[in-house]
């Protein structure tokens, strides 16, 4: 399936390749010193620096879609490419690190370097980010009188480790701009200041001891603090959201510069919540703004998505992530959001001296009109003419000429005389129009092409899952187990089992389960009697379903699920999951089981044997396709595809699990779970 027709891909591959060609001539625009900074901007080489960033995350695409994106992110008028450090991708077991493949984090930055940007590096290394367990590795769970990002000494021994050995790899390999690398900024923890108060008097010491901690690694560039605003000098207090321009009253100090580290172009997915679509006209008001009351760093979340691989994802997320950013999922150019971006990054930077250099001053040009004007001593002028009326057009004076201003716009005068960009205009200027390349800029649909069929039972082949009985499991406890402690992270899925004898002659009895994991799968002798299962907000759901039982012993099976861990909020190592609670009410009585004899088998048999490996499917015994059954793994081999566009599978048939190729997994699906309107929530 091609993401895009052939002449887009075309076009995209010429582009490719002629700014490939530009990378020697552009390369030494990075240059080494330390980077400092004022109450104005950043200072690179001395310079103040006016900049616009994007987060892509290495993780969340593969090393060979790397250079792709980021010369469409610099073709977009970006600066610099922004990423986290994720901890338990490097480090999944202690001291046992990974920095393959898409964990190579030092290849990436090099592409940053390759292409004459600059990196932004966020290590944390709590980062949230809707990724599992909001980076931290599990093991750290069972570090005795570990208390997570708090005046802990065990975790802060190994968050010091970690962010050590991390910023020791970047000097070992020159790429701090201190070394003439393109590193420019960090940042240590990530929005404590939302959960600071949970940690009472343990809270601030750790602030303090944190920010010490980074600034003493010596990297040559700032450290920042997103959302804290009691981040200790010098390290920089910045903004997270979707109306910094509006809602960030400034850094704590005037001697610092205003940074938004987190410009949201979309929402990220969640199972259970609607989809919710960002429009580039309300991101380019709040950008313009944020730069008209003093902003000179602003950085795009997510400027490049991509997807959430393997189990990556945090709870109920989608494995889609921010598909609505500027560049899609796919990698390929989201109109109109990245062109209009674009025209206004271009008409910002042309008023980079008056920005930079020159005095503020504000203008009433109305009853909800305002006037930010950058004047410079020798004359040079640039003024953002910001209409907050979001339901009027209003024609505004200034300097003896009159400006209509749309509503909810800011128009951008680079010389205090002509409009250059509006907020609220859309622009038609896109760059596939100088290849004459037809797009639907309002609709901004995406071209699929089918190149490979799978709806032939034939292609198909199964291997249905063992339900284990209590019998067969070895792992024992007189009461219910939590879950994420029980699997250590290692699966999705653990098993409860336990052996019910029913004295009574009537077949019928109910069952009821309170749960705390994600979803649940509830078998009796072996069959299905009924699966359910909670939300992004409503994570606690109790399944209650009549069921057969045998006069005498029954195996009660059931499958708890979950759907990535929690990654933010106070005392992650304190949460709990899966069963909390199982009842069965027959005729005769009611028997609470909680606290029964139960059996446990964490994983599935075919993970256990990594059967989605060529090298090991052989370990069980494979049948033809018959017909779609619960707990059953299909496989089917094809042909890929020629040329380098990009591919999805369609999932559309399937309802709950996880899909690999070639032995990788490309993350899980849940088409079952639709939305209000009864959609999928991605298919693809």
């Amino acid at each position: 399936m091609c993401f895009g027709s052939g002449k887009v891909c075309e076009v995209m591959e010429r582009l490719f390749w002629l700014l490939i060609l530009t990378v020697v001539a552009v390369v030494a625009a990075v240059e080494g010193g330390e980077v400092t900074y004022d109450g104005r901007s950043l200072i690179i080489q001395g310079q103040r620096k006016l900049l616009f960033s994007g987060s892509i995350h290495y993780p969340r695409s593969t090393p060979e879609m790397w250079p792709s994106l980021i010369t469409k992110a610099k073709e977009g008028g970006l600066d610099v490419i922004q990423t986290y450090v994720f901890w338990n991708l490097h480090e999944p077991q202690k001291s046992q690190y990974n920095f393959n493949g898409r964990a190579d984090l030092v290849r990436f930055i090099k592409e940053i370097q390759a292409q004459g940007l600059y990196a932004s590096l966020r290590i944390g290394p709590f980062i949230e980010g809707e990724w599992n367990y909001g980076g931290l590795p599990f093991w750290l769970h069972d570090v005795p009188g570990i208390v997570y990002r708090s005046d802990n000494e065990p975790f802060k021994v190994h968050m010091q480790n970690f962010t050590t050995t991390i910023v020791n790899m970047m000097k070992s390999e020159n790429l701090y701009a201190s070394q003439e690398g393109p590193i420019i900024l960090s940042q240590i923890e990530n929005e404590y200041q939302l959960v600071e108060p949970a940690y009472h008097e343990k809270g601030p010491p750790y602030v303090k001891w944190a920010a010490e901690m980074a600034v003493g690694l010596q990297t040559g560039v700032p450290w920042m603090m997103c959302k804290q605003n009691d981040a200790p000098d010098p390290v920089i207090n910045t903004c997270n959201g979707m109306k910094c321009g509006e809602s960030f009253p400034g850094p704590n100090s005037s001697k610092k510069p205003w940074l938004w580290t987190e410009n949201w172009t979309s929402r990220y997915q969640a199972y259970g919540e609607e989809p919710y679509t960002r429009s580039p006209q309300d991101i380019a008001f709040q950008v313009a703004l944020f730069v008209a009351r003093n902003g000179t760093f602003v950085n795009y979340y997510m400027y490049h998505g991509g997807t959430n691989f393997g189990r990556t994802t945090s709870s109920y997320v989608t494995t889609s992530y921010y598909d609505e950013g500027p560049l899609d999922e796919y990698g390929l150019i989201r109109q109109p959001k990245w062109g209009h971006l674009k025209e206004l990054h271009a008409a910002i930077k042309s008023c980079s001296n008056p920005i930079l250099f020159g005095t503020q001053f504000m203008l009433s040009l109305g009853e909800r009109q305002t006037g930010y004007i950058y004047r410079q001593k020798s004359g040079e002028c640039a003024a953002f003419l910001v209409n907050n009326d979001d339901t009027k057009t209003v024609v505004v004076p200034f300097q003896n000429s009159s400006y209509e201003l749309s509503p909810n716009s800011i128009s951008i005068l680079p010389d205090c005389k002509n409009v250059a960009f509006n907020t609220a205009k859309a622009s038609l200027n896109l760059i596939l129009e100088k290849y004459e390349v037809e797009i639907n800029v309002e609709n901004n649909t995406r071209s699929i092409t089918t190149g490979k069929k799978f709806n032939g039972s034939e292609m198909w082949e199964e291997f249905r899952d063992i339900i284990p009985t209590f019998a067969q499991t070895s792992k024992r406890s007189n009461t219910l187990l939590e879950h994420m402690n029980t699997t250590k992270d290692m699966s999705d899925y653990l098993w409860y089992t336990s052996m019910y004898r029913h004295e009574s002659s009537n077949s019928k009895a109910v069952l009821k389960v309170d749960s705390a994991g994600h979803a649940l799968h509830a078998f009796v002798n072996g069959v299905l009697i009924g699966s359910t299962h909670g939300s992004h907000k409503n994570t606690r759901f109790t399944l209650e379903n009549t069921i057969p039982l045998n006069e005498g012993n029954n195996n009660i099976s059931l499958l708890s699920v979950m759907v990535g861990l929690p990654d933010s909020g106070a005392y992650l190592e304190s949460r709990v999951a899966g069963l909390r609670r199982v009842r069965i009410h027959d005729i005769q009585n009611s028997k609470d089981l909680t606290n029964y004899s139960w059996g446990y088998q964490v994983g599935l048999l075919g993970e256990k044997l990594q059967i989605y490996l060529e090298q090991t499917s052989s370990k069980v015994q494979w049948r033809p396709f018959t017909s779609p059954n619960p707990l059953t793994w299909y496989k089917t081999s094809f042909d890929a595809p020629a040329g380098n566009e990009s591919l999805g599978l369609n999932l559309g048939s399937m309802g709950k699990g996880e899909a690999w190729v070639n032995g990788q997994s490309i993350g899980r699906y849940w088409v079952s779970f639709v939305t209000s309107q009864g959609s999928p929530y991605q298919t693809w």
